[in-house]
């Protein structure tokens, strides 16, 4: 692939429910959707339109994207197995990860200009936006063509450049999460008042306006004030904080355990994801049909920002 023709045939290393949830979605927009996993012969689960493969095609594929357990030895494995089934082939290939650096995951690839990272969230076959990251190598071309594949299947995409760690919604959800518990653990706040107050007012307001535009609308003046002086005042965003470590070590670790930070003893756990799941999609196709258009002489448009003063 140079990036310049389309993708048409996919394989993904992988198949747990992101694999599935991904493959799904590739093979339902028309893509030559192929899974690659040792247990390819007794799969009885896959989705429409793909096949299974224990070992590498043949044929090269466009592109490959991996969802393998989170650890580097084991991408990395997986990455060199990629180039060398075929080394004659630009095979553009894409990291499922969420949060590990993509600089250290394409360290030893012999053609790191072909390196991305693809980050879905769950249910991947349902929800309505994916993040295409730049590998530390890879040229606009290469992550404009991954884009443009994921797009096919009916993502929306954030396109992201430049390789950072978490890509963009993670980084914001992490940011937000990390002073939420941090009032938790002080007292401040519980988290029936966390998740009241992200229901019925960020996440309105976000659905409505973003992050950014919001604060353009009510005026930087009065954001830039508030800024100077609560931002100081936050928790430091250098280490994890040890509520969340805590917990996760005493296998309190959320709804399938049963106990998390809430009590989810006797709640269904599969009806309990289906339900978000469905009110997920309920709620992305309303903003799409009601809320995504502006009205005349109300959309803003984009401009370069300025540095300094």
């Amino acid at each position: 692939m140079n990036g310049k023709t389309p993708i048409q045939s996919v394989l993904i290393i992988g198949y747990g429910v992101m694999g599935r949830g991904v493959s799904a979605t590739f093979a339902a927009a028309g893509f030559d959707t192929m899974v690659k996993s040792s247990r390819a012969a007794e799969l009885d689960d896959l989705p429409p339109g793909v096949t299974a493969t224990a070992d590498f095609p043949a044929a090269a594929p466009d592109l490959v994207i991996e969802f393998v357990p989170e650890d580097v030895t084991i991408k990395q494995q997986v990455f060199a197995g990629v180039e060398a089934a075929w080394p004659d082939d630009d095979v553009i290939i894409a990291t499922g990860t969420s949060g590990m650096s993509l600089d250290t995951l394409a360290a030893p690839l012999a053609k790191p200009q072909l390196f991305t990272g693809v980050h879905y969230f769950m249910p991947a076959d349902t929800t309505a936006v994916a993040e295409v990251m730049a590998g530390p190598g890879a040229p606009a071309e290469i992550v404009d063509a991954v884009a443009d594949a994921v797009r096919r299947t009916g993502k929306e995409i954030v396109t992201l450049y430049k390789p950072i760690v978490g890509f963009l919604i993670n980084r914001l959800q992490h940011i937000i999460l990390h002073e939420a518990y941090y009032l938790v653990e002080e007292g401040v706040a519980t988290p029936e008042d966390i998740d009241m107050a992200a229901r019925k007012m960020l996440a309105p307001r976000m659905c409505l306006n973003g992050l950014i535009e919001q604060k353009d609308t009510s005026g930087l003046e009065i954001h830039a004030l508030a800024q100077s002086s609560i931002v100081p005042e936050l928790h430091p965003v250098d280490t994890p904080n040890p509520l969340i470590q805590d917990m996760v070590a005493r296998g309190e670790v959320g709804l399938s355990a049963g106990e998390g930070f809430y009590d989810w003893d006797g709640c269904d756990v599969d009806l309990v994801r289906k339900q978000s799941s469905e009110r997920l999609r309920k709620l992305s196709k309303f903003l799409d049909d009601e809320l995504s258009e502006y009205a005349p002489g109300t959309k803003p448009k984009t401009r370069e920002l300025k540095r300094g003063r």
